[in-house]
């Protein structure tokens, strides 16, 4: 009877068929198959467990609340069906923003197509930079975190009603300067570039918003894109003042008044009212 390799072959006493005694009871040894070592279970990489604690609160931002996406896209929603009828402003945004040459033409007017572009426009700077104060406060107040994300979408409206209303308040204010200190062509002038310059800043901050929430990790580096672009926006149409009122040196006086009234002063009560929003809203 031919010889089978690692294997004893025996008689059972019951039967004539061969009975082949397993070699490897015990196991297998630490060498087999041409000298080749099996490493001990004791010597393989372990997986370390995750240091146990106490389950992390998931953190709401207005990427995951609906109403807060469902006002954005409203915003953008808006622009969109305007955009149709109305892109002839949007293609003379620069015309706007920078342009100073005086002029009686009646047909120049804005249509009433180009009115309602410019109010989807306005209205969706004014949900962005609501979205990005929310954003800001939470980043910059770690102690209202909590009742921020607690309840999103009213400090998101608040912060947007801010804005439209911050806005509202500019625009008369320019209308009432521009009425006393200025004719009319000139404080035409002057209104064109600041509806531009305000609808132009919604659309540059728009990709940042949504960095920003996609990205809450870059918050410090984005909120200080987002404010280098606010200023150049502001200082757009500052510049485009200068160019219609400036006549002689004193003028210089009246913009530092201006810059200092207008400018700086209503920022700085703006963070009064955001503070005061959140506080109200927290109680």
């Amino acid at each position: 009877m031919p010889q089978v390799a690692d294997s004893v072959v025996m008689q059972r006493p019951d039967t004539v068929e061969p009975y082949y005694a397993p070699q490897y009871v015990d196991g297998f040894p630490h060498t087999q198959a041409g000298d080749s070592t099996l490493e001990s279970i004791n010597s393989l990489p372990v997986m370390e467990l995750p240091p146990k604690g106490e389950a992390q609160q998931f953190a709401r931002s207005p990427l995951h609340d609906t109403p807060s996406m469902v006002l954005l896209i409203a915003g953008l929603l808006a622009v969109a069906l305007s955009y149709h009828t109305g892109y002839k402003y949007i293609e003379n945004f620069f015309h706007y923003m920078f342009s100073t040459r005086r002029r009686e033409n009646l047909f120049e007017d804005h249509t009433v197509n180009e009115t309602k572009i410019l109010a989807a426009l306005i209205a969706n700077t004014c949900i962005v930079e609501g979205l990005i104060v929310y954003l800001a406060v939470q980043f910059l107040k770690p102690a209202l975190a909590a009742s921020l994300q607690s309840s999103v979408f009213p400090h998101v409206l608040a912060f947007t009603g801010m804005a439209l209303g911050f806005y509202i308040v500019q625009r008369l204010v320019f209308m009432a300067l521009g009425f006393t200190f200025t004719d009319k062509v000139s404080s035409g002038l002057w209104l064109d570039g600041f509806k531009a310059t305000q609808a132009f800043l919604g659309l540059v901050l728009l990709p940042v918003l949504v960095l920003l929430m996609v990205y809450p990790t870059h918050s410090k580096m984005l909120l200080i894109v987002a404010t280098i672009l606010y200023s150049v926006v502001r200082f757009i149409f500052v510049c485009k003042g200068i160019r219609i009122f400036y006549s002689k040196l004193s003028s210089i006086i009246y913009f530092i008044l201006y810059l200092c009234a207008v400018e700086i002063v209503p920022l700085v009560i703006l963070t009064g009212v955001t503070i005061w929003i959140c506080g109200t809203l927290q109680s």
